[in-house]
C-alpha cells in the first residue's frame, strides 16, 4: 500500500499526516522542538506509523513544511551575510520605499538592515533599464571586492546590480570572481536568478533574503533528509513553498527564499482541494494556531496570489496598502495575511485597562499556564479553558495534559483583577479582543482588495480556528463557517494536494500601445518551453504540464502592478489592458480606460498535478468514532451566560441541523457552536455552522 507523508512545523505543534491511497488518513500532533525541529519530525512520524501499524519503507513520498526560513527572519538567526552592488547604490536597502506601516507615528523605527553597511560592497558598472551599457564592468574594482569578501569571513553573499533583469552579463561575471576568491563553502545569491525584475529595492532586498537564509535552510533541508533516511524513508522529500507548489530539496535550498510561507500556504491549498469536492469555491480560509492567524482568499477555487510581500515586522504582510514594515521579499507568494494572534498568544492588561492579545506568545516551551510546564503569563488558550470550551483535563487525545486551575488563576490574577470583573468575564474579553485583531487579516484579503466578506464562507481551521471562526463570521456578517475534517493538521493535510510548480518571468516594461501580439506571444512561449524542460528534467512527463498565463500591468507613472489572468486563446493586447482596468477598478474602486498601460512583465506557471494523491475520504473513519461525552458549561457571553452544553464528537452530527450551544471535541481542535447557531454533517465529513445573530 502506497503511502504519502505531510508534516508541517509551527510554533507550538509539529503536525503530521498519513494519507493511504484508499483515502484514509492518520494524524499525530506533537509539540514542536525549536532546538532542533528534525527531532519533532521524527517522533510525530513515528507516532503516526506507529497508530498505522505500517512500516517506514512503504512511505512513497514526504511534503513538507516549516518555519525554519519565517522564523529566522523575525529572530534574525540568519547567516552573516554581504551585498555586492552597482557604485552608489550601497544604501539601497537603508533607504528602501520610504513608508511607514503606522501613519503619524513619530516613535515608529524600520527593522535593521540584514546586511550591516561595513559589509555592503560596490563594483564600478552601470547599465540602462533596458539592458544597455552605460559603464562597462572594471575587473579591477570588482576583484577587489572579491579580496575583501574572502577576508570578511561571512558565510553569504548576494549580488545585486543595477537593471541586471535586463542583462545579468555583469552579475554573471561579479559571481565568478567572488566565488574564485570566497571558494564553494559561502552560499551566493544572484538576483537576476533569484528575481530578474524591475525596481532596484526590491530585488535586491529579495537577494539579501534569499542569502541570509540559504546557509541555515541549506543545512536544516540536509538534516532532514538525513533523519528521513535514517528512519527508513526511501521517497522522495518536498518541500511546500510560498506559492502553493512544492520544490525539491536542492532547488529549495538554493531558492530558500521561496519558502518563507509554505506553512500557511499549505492550509490555503488544502482549503482549495477541500471548496472544489464539495461545490464551495469562494471562501476565506483561516488558520489560527498556536503563535499566529493566517487569512486569506479563494475565489471561483483558486487561491489569491502576489508578489509583493515583507517579512520580518513582528508579522507578515501582502497589503499592497501598508508597507514599510519588513523586508521586501517579490516572489510568487499566495496572498496571505499573518498577524499575530494564537493560542499561545500572551494577554496583557495596560494601566489603562485595556486589553491585549499578542503579537508576543508563550510558544511550545514553556507555552500557556494551563499546560503546566512552567508558562506563568495568561495566554489565549487559558482563557478558553476558563470559557469552558477547551476539555479542562487534556489537549491532543490526552498526549497534552490541562492544569484547568492554573489557567483561572492566571486569568483572575492578571485580567480579571484589573478590569474588577469576572474570571469568566475576563476571559470572554480576551476571546473578543482576539478576535478583532484578527479581523484585520481577514480585512486585508478582502475588503482591502475590494471583495466583500460577507460573499464567502469562512474555513475555520488550526487548533483554535473552530472557536474563532463563528465569533469571527459573526462580527463580519458571513452567514456560514465550515470547519474541515482534521482541522488541527489541516495544513500537513494540504501538503499533500499541493503540485510540483514552477514560475518563470519575462520583464518587457513596455507601453501596450508600443507591443504587439505577436512579441507578447513570443515572451509567453519562450517562458513556457523553460518551465516544461525544468520539469521533465526533474523526471516528470511532458505530457502531465499544465501552463498558466499571467501578465502584469500598471498605469503609466505608477509604482505596482496588478496581475490579471492571459485567457488560453490567442493574445489580444487590448483585452489585456481591458482585464487590467477591471481589476484595478475591482481592487482599488477606480480605473481609467483611456490612461495610458504599461506591460512590466509576463509570468508562465507550469504545474504537474500530484497522481499519487489518491482518493480523500475521511468521512467513514468520522461516523465510526462517534461518541457523545457529556457535557461541560461553558460561557457564551452576557446574554446567555453559563450554560450546560453537551460535548460530542464530530461523527455523532448528521445531515440534519442540531442547534447550540454544543461542542464538538476532536483530538486536534474543538468546534464551539453558540446559541443561536446551528450545525451539520456534509458528504465530506465538514462541519457546516450556520451563525446566527
Amino acid at each position: 500500500m502506497s503511502l504519502r507523508l505531510g508534516v508541517d512545523i509551527g510554533g507550538t505543534f509539529t503536525d503530521v499526516v498519513l494519507l493511504a491511497r484508499d483515502g484514509s488518513v492518520r494524524t499525530r500532533k506533537v509539540l514542536s522542538t525549536p532546538g532542533d525541529y528534525a527531532t519533532g519530525v521524527v517522533a510525530g512520524i513515528r507516532a503516526v506509523l506507529a497508530d498505522a501499524g505500517v512500516d517506514a519503507s512503504t512511505v512513497s513520498d514526504v511534503v513538507h513544511a516549516s518555519t525554519v526560513a519565517s522564523n529566522t527572519i523575525l529572530e534574525r538567526r540568519g547567516a552573516a551575510v554581504a551585498l555586492v552592488t552597482t557604485e552608489g547604490f550601497r544604501d539601497v536597502l537603508e533607504m528602501r520605499r520610504l513608508r511607514i506601516p503606522v501613519l503619524y507615528d513619530v516613535q515608529y523605527e524600520k527593522p535593521e538592515a540584514l546586511v550591516p553597511r561595513a559589509l555592503r560592497f560596490e563594483v564600478r558598472e552601470r547599465l540602462g533599464r533596458g539592458g544597455e551599457t552605460w559603464v562597462e564592468l572594471d575587473e579591477a574594482s570588482a576583484r577587489d571586492v572579491a579580496a575583501r569578501l574572502a577576508a570578511s569571513g561571512v558565510e553569504a553573499v548576494a549580488i545585486a546590480l543595477l537593471h541586471s533583469y535586463a542583462d545579468d552579463t555583469h552579475e554573471r561575471r561579479v559571481e565568478e570572481l567572488v566565488r574564485e576568491a570566497v571558494g564553494e563553502d559561502v552560499y551566493v545569491t544572484r538576483s537576476a536568478d533569484i528575481l530578474p525584475e524591475p525596481r532596484e529595492y526590491e530585488r535586491t532586498s529579495t537577494a539579501v533574503v534569499n542569502a541570509y537564509l540559504g546557509p541555515t535552510v541549506g543545512r536544516y533541508v540536509q538534516s532532514l533528509a538525513g533523519h528521513l533516511h535514517e528512519l527508513g524513508i526511501r521517497g522522495p522529500l518536498e518541500l511546500m513553498q510560498s506559492s502553493g507548489g512544492t520544490l525539491p530539496p536542492e532547488t529549495a535550498a538554493r531558492k530558500p527564499a521561496h519558502l518563507i510561507e509554505s506553512g500557511p500556504a499549505a492550509g490555503v491549498i488544502a482549503c482549495g482541494r477541500l471548496g472544489r469536492l464539495t461545490g464551495r469555491l469562494d471562501l476565506i480560509s483561516l488558520d489560527m494556531g498556536g503563535t499566529t492567524t493566517k487569512a486569506a482568499l479563494l475565489e471561483d477555487g483558486e487561491p489569491a496570489r502576489t508578489s509583493e510581500y515583507e517579512v520580518g515586522a513582528g508579522i507578515n504582510l501582502s497589503s499592497r496598502l501598508v508597507k514599510g514594515g519588513g523586508h521586501a521579499v517579490k516572489l510568487p507568494f499566495i496572498d496571505v495575511s499573518e498577524i499575530g494572534a494564537g493560542g499561545g498568544s500572551i494577554v496583557t492588561v495596560d494601566a489603562h485597562g485595556r486589553i491585549s492579545v499578542g503579537p508576543e506568545s508563550a510558544g511550545a516551551r514553556p507555552g500557556p499556564a494551563c499546560y503546566g510546564a512552567g508558562g506563568s503569563r495568561a495566554t489565549l488558550t487559558d482563557a478558553l479553558v476558563v470559557l469552558g470550551y477547551l476539555d479542562p483535563t487534556a489537549l491532543v487525545g490526552g498526549a497534552v495534559p490541562l492544569d484547568a486551575e492554573a489557567a483561572r488563576r492566571v486569568i483572575a490574577e492578571q485580567v480579571a483583577v484589573p478590569l474588577r470583573v469576572t474570571p469568566v468575564e475576563a476571559a470572554a474579553g480576551v476571546l473578543a479582543i482576539a478576535v478583532a485583531t484578527m479581523m484585520r487579516a481577514v480585512k486585508a484579503v478582502t475588503t482591502y482588495r475590494g471583495r466583500d466578506p460577507r460573499d464567502f464562507a469562512i474555513c475555520a481551521f488550526g487548533g483554535n480556528g473552530p472557536i474563532a471562526g463563528v465569533e469571527l463570521a459573526r462580527g463580519l456578517g458571513i452567514t456560514t463557517v465550515v470547519v474541515p475534517p482534521s482541522p488541527g493538521v489541516f495544513s500537513a493535510l494540504g501538503l499533500l494536494f499541493g503540485e510540483t510548480e514552477r514560475e518563470l518571468v519575462k520583464t518587457l516594461l513596455v507601453r501596450s500601445t508600443e507591443v504587439d501580439a505577436a512579441t507578447v506571444e513570443k515572451a509567453f512561449a519562450a517562458l513556457e518551453r523553460a518551465a516544461v524542460d525544468e520539469l521533465v528534467a526533474s523526471g516528470h512527463a511532458r505530457e502531465d504540464v499544465r501552463l498558466r498565463r499571467l501578465a502584469e500591468l500598471r498605469f503609466a507613472g505608477q509604482a505596482y502592478e496588478l496581475p490579471v489572468r492571459v485567457p488560453d486563446e490567442p493574445i489580444a493586447v487590448d483585452r489585456l489592458v481591458a482585464s487590467f482596468v477591471e481589476e484595478h477598478v475591482r481592487t482599488y474602486g477606480h480605473g481609467s480606460p483611456l490612461a495610458p498601460v504599461e506591460l512590466v512583465t509576463v509570468r508562465v506557471l507550469a504545474r504537474v498535478e500530484r497522481a499519487s494523491t489518491g482518493a480523500y475520504d475521511p468521512l467513514p473513519l468520522i461516523v465510526a468514532h462517534a461518541q457523545r461525552l457529556g457535557s461541560r458549561t461553558a460561557y457564551f457571553g452576557a446574554r446567555h451566560g453559563l450554560l450546560e452544553t453537551p460535548v460530542l464528537t464530530r461523527g455523532c452530527l448528521s445531515e440534519r441541523k442540531l442547534h447550540g450551544p454544543l461542542l464538538v471535541d476532536e483530538y486536534d481542535s474543538t468546534i464551539a457552536i453558540p446559541p443561536g447557531c446551528s450545525a451539520r454533517l456534509d458528504t465530506l465529513g465538514s462541519v457546516e455552522v450556520t451563525v446566527g445573530a
